[in-house]
Order: C-alpha cells, then sequence, then structure tokens
C-alpha cells in the first residue's frame, strides 16, 4: 500500500477515534481505494510458430523486491476491502467453534497396540496416540505440537512397525511438506538418533524384526542438477539405531538408478521379510509392479507387470501377491499370483470387475480381503476370503464416504474404518472378520445431522454425459430461485468427490439457509477410469463444461441465479475455477480461487509440477500445446470484460503449486477487468502456509474468516443474522 494511502487510512481512523466515533464502513467498499497497480514487462515467447505475450513474468520471481512489495500492497488491498464487511466478528465466533470439531483417522495395528490420529478442540497438528489393547487407555505418542508455538511444524506421515515396538514419523515447517524422518519407541515415547532429511511423502515399509526399514528420499540440493532436487525420489534402505548414519547419508540405493526423474517409487514387503514389492506411479493412468527376494543375495528386482497403461497396487501374504488394477476393467478387479512366478500367465482373477469402483486397493487385513468400492460416488465395503470367495457386506451407517486407507494388518483379528458425511464428522467403525461394524470412537460435534436434506442430482453436460452432483440444505429450504449456492468441484488425478465432512466450507452456509452443491466431474475416479481419462489432456475441456452446465443446471431448476452463485476449487479445482471464470464470466457472481494452476503454457516450469504433465500435457510440445493454449486461463483474459468478484488464496511456501499462478492472473485481472468497488480482483498470500497440508488452527480460521466474509457480502447473505443450528 502507497505511504500517502497508508497514511490517510491512519489520519481517518484518528479523526474519528478523536471525535468517539468508530470507524466502521456502511459497505465494504464506502472508503476504498483501487487496487495496487502492478508494472508491465512484457515478455514474447514462440511456441511452435504462436506469438505468446506474458506482460507479468517479473512475478514468477518470488524472490525479487518488487515482487516482494507487489505481494505486500495486494495483501494490504485485500484487508482493506475484507476488514470492513458487516458482521464478520459473529461470523468468526461461529467458524470458530466449527473449525475446532475435532478429526480421528482409522487406527492403524502393531502386535498388541492400536496407534491413531486425532486433532482436538484447538490443537494446532493432530497427535498420534497409542493404545495397549482394543480398549486400553490412549497415550500421546506423536505430539508436534510443542515444535512450533504458532503450530506451523506439521505432521507429515507415520508408519509403526509390525508389532508396534516402534513408529518412523516425518515433520515439516511452514506447510512446505519437506519432511524429516524420525524414530520413536512405543513403550517409552524415546526418540532414537535418526534424522533423515528429504523424505517427503515417504513411503517405509518395516522388516519384521525391527532391525531396518526400506524407505523413499529426495536428493539433496547440491547433489542433482537445481530443480531436479524436487524429482528423483528414490528407494534406501536403513539399518536403525546406526550412530555413524542416524542422517541416512551412507543408506545403500536400492532401487532407482536409471529411473524416470518424475516417476514416484513406493515400497511394501511380505509378512515374512522374504519380498520387497515397489510399485512406480508414472503419472496417475500407469504404474509397474517390480519384486525382489530378499532371502537371494543375488536376486535382482523381477517385473511383474509389463508395461501396459494400466494401474497396479498390490500386497503380499503366504507367498502370494495380490494385485488390484484396471487392466482391461476400468472401475478394477483382484488378482493373485505366487511370487515364485509372478509372470502375466500365471495371474488368477479371483474378485472380478463390479458396478461399483475399487477405491485405491483390496487391504488384507485378518487374512481377508477387505475392499472398499464407490458407487454412484457413495462409499461400501465388502468382504472376501483369499480366493474371492464373497464372506460379508458391511453395513455403512448413511450414504457417505470411508476416509483413505482402512486400518488392520494382515494377521488382525479385526478391521477399522473411518466413516463421514456432508453433515457428519468423523467416526471410527471397528469391524469384525464377519462384517458387524460398531462404533469405536469417534469427534464431539454441535451439529445435527438430522436438519439437514442431501439429494444427488443428474443433468445433461455440453456433449450430453449425464454427470451428478450432491446438494445439501436444509429440510424445508423453499427453493425461490435466489437462494445463496457454492457450487465447488475438482475433476482431474482420478481423485474422487464423495460426501464430506466439511467444518468450515459448508456448514456456515447451510445454517445461513444456504446451499451447497457438490459435482463429481469427469476426470475423477467416480466412475472408473474411463471417467478419468474422459477429463484429463486433450479431454480436459470436459471438466469445465461439466462444471458450466452444472452452475446452469442449478439455475434453470431455480436453486439460484447468477447474482446468488458463487464457485471454489482449489489447486487442480484451482485450475477449473480459473477457466470457469474466464469462459463463463457472466454466469457467477463470486469465485474464490486457491493455490490455483492458471498459466497452463509454464506451470511445468515450476516446483514440483513435471509430475502432472501426464495429466496435462506440457506446452513444448506442438500437439499439446495447442490444447493447453485452448483453455489455460492466464491466456483468457478479456480486456472490458466484467468478471465476477474474485478471491485468490495462496501461500509463499507452497512447493506443489507455485504462487506465481495466483500473483499473475491477479495483477492481468486487475489491469483488465472491467471491475468496479463492488466486485473486487483480490489477493490474499499467506505467509508460513504451503499448499494446505499441516495447516495450523489459527490459520485455518483466518483464512475461512477471509472466504466466507468475501462469499456472503458477494452473495448477499446477512452476516448479522443470527446463526439457528
Amino acid at each position: 500500500m502507497p505511504a500517502a494511502v497508508r497514511m490517510s487510512i491512519v489520519l481517518l481512523i484518528a479523526i474519528c477515534a478523536a471525535q468517539g466515533q468508530k470507524f466502521v464502513a456502511s459497505s465494504p467498499t464506502s472508503k476504498m481505494i483501487a487496487p495496487p497497480k502492478a508494472k508491465i514487462e512484457i515478455v514474447v515467447d514462440d511456441y511452435h510458430g504462436h506469438k505468446i505475450a506474458d506482460p507479468y513474468r517479473w512475478l514468477e520471481n518470488s524472490q525479487s523486491p518488487d515482487v516482494q512489495r507487489f505481494v505486500e500492497e495486494e495483501n494490504a488491498y485485500t484487508r482493506q476491502v475484507l476488514d470492513v464487511i458487516p458482521g464478520r466478528e459473529k461470523l468468526r465466533s461461529r467458524l470458530e467453534r466449527l473449525v475446532t470439531i475435532g478429526r480421528v483417522e482409522s487406527p492403524k495395528v502393531g502386535g498388541r497396540y492400536y496407534f491413531h490420529e486425532r486433532r482436538e478442540g484447538n490443537q494446532n497438528q493432530p497427535i498420534v496416540y497409542v493404545r495397549e489393547g482394543l480398549h486400553g487407555r490412549d497415550k500421546a505418542l506423536v505430539d508436534v505440537n510443542a515444535l512450533a508455538p504458532d503450530g506451523t511444524v506439521a505432521l507429515d506421515w507415520w508408519f509403526p512397525s509390525h508389532d508396534g515396538k516402534y513408529v518412523a514419523y516425518g515433520t515439516s515447517p511452514n506447510g512446505s511438506e519437506i519432511s524429516t524422518l524420525r524414530v520413536i519407541e512405543t513403550a517409552t515415547g524415546k526418540l532414537l538418533s535418526e534424522q533423515i532429511e528429504r523424505t517427503r511423502g515417504a513411503s517405509l515399509a518395516w522388516l519384521p524384526d525391527n532391525s531396518s526399514f526400506y524407505y523413499t528420499r529426495y536428493p539433496r540440493p547440491g547433489d542433482v542438477a537445481p530443480g531436479q532436487e524436487m524429482y528423483n525420489r528414490r528407494v534406501f534402505f536403513h539399518k536403525l539405531g546406526s550412530a555413524d548414519n542416524a542422517n541416512g547419508l551412507k543408506d545403500p540405493l536400492i532401487f532407482g538408478e536409471g529411473l524416470d526423474p518424475e516417476h514416484w517409487p513406493n515400497v511394501s514387503i511380505s509378512e515374512d521379510g522374504k519380498w520387497l514389492l515397489v510399485n512406480i506411479s508414472e503419472g496417475w493412468t500407469k504404474s509397474e509392479l517390480y519384486l525382489k527376494n530378499l532371502g537371494d543375495a543375488n536376486g535382482k528386482f523381477q517385473p511383474v507387470t509389463s508395461n501396459k497403461n494400466f494401474l497396479y497396487d498390490g500386497e503380499i501374504v503366504d507367498g502370494e501377491i495380490y494385485l488390484t488394477t484396471n487392466e482391461d476393467a476400468p472401475r478394477k478387479r483382484v488378482f493373485k499370483v505366487p511370487c515364485a512366478s509372478p509372470e502375466r500367465a500365471n495371474w488368477k482373477e479371483i474378485v472380478p470387475q463390479y458396478e461399483g469402483v475399487i477405491e485405491n486397493n483390496a487391504q488384507i487385513i485378518g487374512r481377508r480381503l477387505f475392499v472398499h468400492y464407490v458407487k454412484n460416488a457413495s462409499s461400501s465395503l465388502s468382504i472376501y476370503d483369499l480366493d474371492g470367495r464373497h464372506k460379508a457386506d458391511v453395513q455403512m451407517p448413511a450414504m457417505g464416504s470411508i476416509l483413505a486407507d482402512l486400518g488392520g494388518a494382515w494377521d488382525s483379528k479385526e478391521a477399522f474404518f473411518t466413516f463421514y458425511s456432508y453433515a457428519l464428522p468423523q467416526t471410527i467403525y471397528h469391524v469384525g472378520l464377519d462384517g458387524k461394524a460398531v462404533e469405536w470412537t469417534g469427534v464431539k460435534s454441535d451439529v445435527d445431522p438430522n436438519q439437514y436434506e442431501v439429494k444427488q442430482l443428474w443433468f445433461n453436460s455440453k456433449d450430453g454425459t449425464r454427470v451428478p452432483m450432491f446438494v445439501v440444505h436444509k429440510k424445508g429450504l423453499a427453493l425461490n430461485g435466489k437462494n445463496p449456492v457454492l457450487l465447488s468441484g475438482y475433476g482431474g488425478f482420478n481423485v474422487g468427490r464423495t460426501p464430506a465432512f466439511n467444518r468450515n466450507a459448508m456448514l456456515l452456509l447451510l445454517e445461513h439457509g444456504g446451499i451447497y452443491a457438490d459435482v463429481q466431474l469427469r476426470g475423477g475416479n467416480e466412475f472408473g477410469e474411463e471417467w478419468h481419462r474422459a477429463g484429463m489432456l486433450d479431454q480436459k475441456q470436459n471438466v469445465f463444461d461439466d462444471f458450466i452446465s452444472a452452475a446452469e443446471f442449478l439455475i434453470a431448476r431455480k436453486y439460484t441465479d447468477k447474482n446468488h452463485l458463487a464457485i471454489q476449487g482449489g489447486s487442480n479445482g484451482g485450475l477449473l475455477m480459473g477457466a470457469a471464470l474466464t469462459q463463463r464470466p457472466d454466469l457467477f457472481r463470486a469465485v474464490v480461487c486457491q493455490v490455483p494452476l492458471l498459466d497452463m503454457l509454464r506451470y511445468q516450469k515450476f516446483q514440483i509440477a513435471k509430475l502432472w504433465i501426464p495429466e496435462y500435457g506440457s506446452a513444448d510440445d506442438p500437439k499439446q500445446f495447442e490444447w493447453l493454449y485452448a483453455y489455460s486461463p492466464y491466456q483468457h483474459v478479456k480486456e472490458g470484460t466484467l468478471y465476477p468478484a474474485v478471491l485468490f488464496m495462496t501461500a509463499d511456501s507452497d512447493t506443489r503449486v507455485d504462487p506465481l499462478h495466483a500473483k499473475k492472473m491477479t495483477a492481468l485481472l486487475q489491469a483488465q477487468a472491467a471491475n468496479k468497488a463492488d466486485r473486487p480482483i483480490l489477493l490474499r498470500v499467506d505467509t508460513k502456509a504451503g499448499h494446505g497440508v499441516g495447516k495450523p488452527v489459527a490459520k485455518i480460521l483466518e483464512d475461512h474468516v477471509d472466504f466466507w466474509s468475501f462469499v456472503f457480502w458477494q452473495l448477499g447473505v446477512d452476516q448479522q443474522m443470527a446463526i439457528s443450528r
């Protein structure tokens, strides 16, 4: 903010205070100044004969004093707009109660120990608790909250050994996700000497005797060419308690020599410690499996799969690999094959493809196959024996979702799953091998799910494809064609949108008589691999068409109108927001675009974005340039157009999607849009935060106060009204 403007605001507040008045704007725009003006330095690139001008290339350099000054001025402008919106404190009070509703995840079983992750109340980061025995008393084992007073050190991942004696875990600062591996002894809480850096999103497999583990690690800066330290994930072997190798730098490389830098290995080990299985993800449509006999000193990794364009995952018990794959089965099926002869000719199908899509992979728990299905974007769970004979279906509590992996081990006597839905917070259920489920633990909430109604609607997209979405609102709500609606979606990377308890982005709107709409776009996995591939690469426009059609459907069915419709999405969903914003600026009143990809001609040059080329393509390729340029939001801002009000939300430590996208798009829209003060283009850049993982409660609260202040203002929701519950 310019010094003269800052001084005028300070002077105005001082004058008001001297007169005994409060500085309260009658509306958010009554004292508003114009947005900052970013300098223009045009760079012209030649893409395969196409000359493309970029006026804000300079904003890509986050270390530049000019860029830092731009961020300071934009943040100050955003604060000036948002801080004077009436009703923020009442809104904050309710959001604080919603944000502090806890969360739990299914326990991981290690011998007689049950480990589970829980966050309660105002805790910034979750704690890993352990109990001895199924009904024992919980004891905090891994608590990172004390590592940073502001809660900005996050717990990234954790793996107990099979007997539960040790837990390996990773932490990272400021949302960076660049983890450091530590090991703690369960019985004593004693930290071992291990401190292995560069273990982002680690995969880790303990040997049965606890002496060692296999794990994944990234190279250190300086060991590879600049920028390549974000890639080149490799598998190493670490012997526990080695005094001269606590940092793991002497650990032998086990797998990855010559591997493509963008490929992503994960490791697992058989229950007897004899077989090591490595899964290599090559994007989101293809993976490969490699197997090694650890009992053979001269043994080499043997390919299990054969370079086909399908996904494979596996688990080993009793010398058999249980393979979950979409090979010639877009909704997935399960095979078994002996480790001693894993050639494709020896694979035996034991669970065929059904109507539902297998989520992730079949898990072996208690020598049973537990298969999590998703049908019409809602979860179910079935149990089979190891020959594929159906044993039981687990009764779900409601229409909703099972969260991530199930809890349990190959020799457990029970399994666990975490269940939630739009108005149901996370609850853990204990499942016997007979399929009977009972509640094990959950979180407390003042939300009454009986107040709300969930409906699944189907509509036709632009090309006639039938697409579903869930709508959630208070029971008995009258649809008057002007209801405030928040429409959200993702549509990419084989990630599905199933009913989820969202303690901060939905419930507040429902309590104010609004409607939340969650659309299951192509590009996700809701209907199998065909649905995914219909929304990636040269088919990406289908995702945007689906989303725009969802908005048109809501308006046509009198749920809302274009003046009461806001949209929201983050990451790949942020790209969706950018496309919706630029392709149909007339259709929405407000857009919240979070940690977005927006310049699709240059995205792959920053952070870890080369990993996403299999999903999006790259402008370096002439053919792929054509489809990327056809929708890339940054290149489709039209001067003189009236756009919706936009709130870009990003963070300075984001190591997934570089904040440059939001910065450049903000500058371009502020310079070219026909928007006035009542439809601002705002940029909010958080500090000591990343893509969103591990963000402390205080920052989450501030995020959502700004989010809902902006949305409620734009949609005309009265924040001053009493919030009914």
